[in-house]
């Protein structure tokens, strides 16, 4: 595969910067409003269910929101989206994928048989 579109290279770097932004706003705001920051992050996992599961309690996991392991994650599921996309008329995207076996190979390959 060659090089990346100097578009994506573009899309990219907007993508780290939004994340970038919404850590730092995210990281001060935490330590600022620590108890409003909870209840909001609290309500949005009532919505998801993650706080009616028992064995997951907030002191566990609303620490690592806005840490260097969440923007790490945050910014590879983003990049990877992008990757992901297709304009109309365009060429549909060759993802990874795994075979039963456990063989990692791409779409392409896996249509090839």
């Amino acid at each position: 595969m060659g090089l990346p579109s100097p578009g994506l290279w573009l899309k990219r770097l907007w993508v780290l910067f939004q994340v970038a932004l919404h850590v730092a706003i995210g990281k001060v705001l935490l330590t600022l409003f620590p108890r409003r920051v909870k209840q909001n992050i609290l309500a949005m996992g009532e919505k998801t269910g993650m706080t009616r599961n028992p064995h997951f309690s907030h002191e566990n996991w609303i620490p690592t929101f806005f840490s260097t392991q969440y923007f790490w994650f945050i910014l590879k599921v983003r990049w990877q989206r992008l990757e992901d996309m297709t304009e109309q008329g365009g060429l549909a995207p060759n993802c990874p994928v795994v075979r039963l076996s456990g063989e990692r190979c791409s779409i392409w390959d896996f249509m090839q048989g």
